[in-house]
């Protein structure tokens, strides 16, 4: 699974000056200039032939999850959005989570911080398909394809040139919707009030030490990965190899 969003404050708007980081970090914060910040992306990675094709580029690293500033207060929802999202609602019908009789508990449908990562990585929508697009975004450069991140043969997807052959292959970054075979998502932490002896207690209602996270005592795509540090591989909020022990005994 990959990550959702922290919280992340705004500088304000002057002319096309970028939104620079979080609160604590700033301009230090590690997810400008990652592969999650897609503003300027096309430059760092050096390609000149896709300009303004792949993806919109909105000239403001947040967007493309967060709500811009001057929209503050919208409800994303009524527009078919996330709740608190910039990202509109993947179809929750078509997946489908993991299921087993040995989990504490089964959820039918991914909650929002966890459909906020879907809505890129399930490949059905465009990476760029934010709910509201910044002031300072000139239309007339809204010229995109809209690329999913999807692994298919066809003109909108990614995969068409991203095959292993012609450019990487973008296959490993692909969810997709049939979840049976990930880690399963948004139920209760079984470690919670000591209720699974086969799992640790947090050691603090929001998770761990170590930054693993717990969202309402839920468990999400967030709760392992950290969209905002790429210092780990696959964004982990923890090294591999201790990853799992956080909360799992055995």
């Amino acid at each position: 699974m990959l990550v959702a969003v922290a919280s992340i404050a705004w500088l304000p708007l002057v002319g096309a000056q970028p939104i620079i980081g979080d609160p604590v970090l700033g301009a230090n914060d590690p997810i400008l200039g990652s592969k999650h910040d897609f503003t300027g992306l096309n430059a760092r990675a050096g390609v000149v032939a896709m300009p303004g094709v792949a993806f919109s580029d909105y000239g403001y690293s947040c967007v493309y999850c967060h709500i811009p500033p001057e929209e503050a207060g919208a409800q994303p929802e009524e527009f078919g959005g996330i709740r608190d999202w910039n990202r509109f609602m993947p179809a929750t019908d078509n997946y489908e989570l993991y299921r087993s009789q040995s989990l504490d508990n089964q959820t039918k449908t991914p909650n929002g911080i966890s459909l906020l990562c879907l809505s890129c990585h399930d490949g059905t929508m465009a990476v760029d398909m934010v709910v509201f697009k910044p002031a300072t975004f000139d239309p007339t450069m809204d010229n995109a394809m809209h690329m999913r991140i999807n692994a298919s043969d066809d003109i909108e997807s990614c995969g068409k040139c991203h095959n292993g052959q012609v450019a990487h292959d973008i296959a490993v970054k692909v969810i997709g919707t049939d979840l049976k075979n990930d880690h399963p998502i948004s139920m209760d932490y079984a470690g919670l009030n000591f209720k699974d002896p086969d799992f640790h207690p947090p050691d603090h209602p929001n998770g761990f030490d170590n930054g693993v996270k717990l969202y309402e005592g839920k468990v999400e795509c967030a709760t392992c990965h950290n969209v905002h540090n790429p210092s780990n591989e696959l964004f982990l909020r923890a090294k591999a190899e201790v990853l799992c022990f956080t909360c799992h005994i055995k």
